[in-house]
């Protein structure tokens, strides 16, 4: 009888150490999965920082009196490329698509831009950009919700507090576009 309940006690030693060793590397795959989806974020974002010096230039061309706008964009572009933190990345971010509506804005002014075929092609260009740095956003958003999940968690909230696993914050939305409108019926 001594011998079965010694058995026993080992089975679920092995048991409890492979399910800590479990939530252990599920937290470092989620850990991993939150930087690598970052790093996508950023590919999008370096593409998009470098087709705006070629859209700042073509609409100069136009629009050389607009120089408050394109010192703007610049100014935002730069501190895109500066950011050092998530939060930074994203305030930054929010800047440059504000600093990017004003610059379209002026540009709808002069139909001669619009009608330039390397503005169009910019245009496109920079759209399908920023639907694949939403996108990139929207996965990034929820490869944090699954890792901040798993911290937070019982059991594996003591696995990552244990080994220094911190929650990651989620790339925000600019401050404008959070905003619900107002629907009547």
């Amino acid at each position: 009888m001594d011998f079965l309940i010694i058995i026993v006690l080992i089975i679920l030693i092995v048991f409890i150490i492979f399910t800590l060793i479990h939530m252990y590397n599920n937290l470092v795959g989620l850990r991993n999965r939150v930087k690598n989806s970052y790093a996508q974020i950023e590919v999008q974002l370096k593409r998009r920082n470098d087709l705006i010096p070629n859209l700042v230039e073509t609409v100069k061309g136009y629009a050389a009196h607009e120089k408050g706008v394109f010192e703007e964009v610049t100014k935002a572009r730069t501190s895109v490329m500066n950011a050092s933190s998530i939060e930074e990345a994203s305030a930054a971010n929010n800047q440059l698509t504000s600093a990017l509506k004003t610059l379209f804005a002026v540009a709808e002014n002069y139909p001669e831009l619009k009608a330039n075929s390397n503005f169009q092609q910019l245009q496109t260009e920079l759209a399908d950009t920023e639907d694949k740095i939403a996108y990139a956003r929207q996965f990034y958003n929820d490869v944090v919700l699954k890792y901040n999940n798993a911290c937070q968690q019982f059991p594996s909230s003591i696995i990552a507090k244990m080994f220094g696993f911190k929650e990651e914050s989620f790339f925000q939305a600019p401050e404008a576009e959070r905003e619900v409108p107002k629907v009547e019926f």
